[in-house]
């Protein structure tokens, strides 16, 4: 009997090569198993510096959307989808981003965020259906997730949003050379190389662990980049609990030198937006000058307090 031509594929992925520092891990100690794990997760970080050059490509184009009133969609299978689907689902709370600014479409629909939905990521026209109910457009930037590259259900959506002019992105621990094979052409594709897996195949560890590294690094740098932040402290979160509330005073307390009960009025006053609240104690102006100037600053607070400043010297 023939091997087939998926078998030969997949045996030469470089996700499912065997560990050589691992082959006898069934024989260690819980200690020993800890450390190996330990060390080889060390590697990570080592290989997506390496991509730093290509994450900073995709942070531009992201970016670049999001002024234009485009949003970020990530696509993926498995682990891959589902580290899409976290991503996505924490930029709200932290950032204060519209839900549709960025979302996460995992093969299997919802349910296989919490259980496996076996094949459900094995067909590249459930990938262009995927998208077609996103109702993405050119304006959206669509990054694929997937440790192999080589999933049918991201190459299909990735060979959707290109035929519409899309934007695309890929994220692998595959080599580049094998996902443009695969008829695809993104305009970023970013592949850091972890190793072999200390359990041959199983990619959600190094690789999912390079995966969240790389998707911390796009949003949360985008969202820096469009004025979310106020040096390294959020500042343009949601209040949808109570924890958020109060650390939005603590904010207005540690950034504005303001005093407990002050920062809650400020806060009542700027209507729940943090930015408001903190661009007003800044420059000592109302709610309606505040609002007019992060408009025209684009959202960031220090240069629309610069621009209030020089406002007030040029009257």
């Amino acid at each position: 009997m023939h091997q087939s031509d998926l078998f030969n594929e997949i045996s030469s992925l470089r996700t499912e090569q065997i560990n050589p520092r691992s082959v006898t891990i069934d024989e260690m100690t819980t200690a020993e198993i800890l450390a190996l794990i330990n060390d080889e997760d060390k590697t990570v970080a080592d290989a997506v510096q390496m991509e730093l050059e290509h994450i900073e490509k995709a942070v531009k184009i992201i970016v670049d959307a999001f002024r234009a009133g485009g949003h970020l969609i990530y696509v993926g299978a498995g682990t891959s989808g589902r580290l899409g689907v976290v991503d996505a689902s924490e930029c709200p709370p932290t950032f204060g981003a519209d839900p549709k600014m960025v979302r996460g479409i995992i093969a299997g629909g919802n349910e296989a965020v919490f259980r496996s939905q076996e094949g459900a990521e094995d067909s590249e026209d459930s990938g262009k259906q995927a998208l077609i109910e996103a109702k993405i457009t050119p304006n959206d930037i669509i990054c694929g997730i997937a440790a192999s590259g080589r999933t049918p259900f991201v190459i299909g959506a990735l060979k959707y949003a290109e035929s519409i002019n899309s934007r695309t992105i890929y994220i692998s621990t595959s080599s580049k050379e094998s996902i443009t094979k695969y008829g695809i052409t993104p305009n970023v594709i970013i592949a850091p190389n972890v190793g072999p897996e200390v359990i041959a195949g199983s990619t959600r560890m190094k690789s999912g662990t390079a995966q969240k590294l790389i998707l911390n690094m796009l949003t949360t740098t985008a969202f820096i980049k469009i004025g979310k932040t106020y040096g390294n402290v959020m500042v343009d979160l949601q209040l949808t609990n109570q924890k958020l509330r109060e650390r939005a005073k603590r904010i207005l307390i540690e950034v504005a030198g303001m005093e407990y009960s002050e920062a809650e009025i400020l806060l009542n006053v700027a209507k729940g937006h943090v930015k408001t609240a903190l661009l007003m104690k800044l420059s000592d102006s109302d709610y309606e000058t505040a609002q007019k100037f992060l408009n025209l600053a684009d959202g960031k607070i220090k240069i629309a307090l610069k621009m209030i400043k020089d406002k007030d010297l040029n009257l």
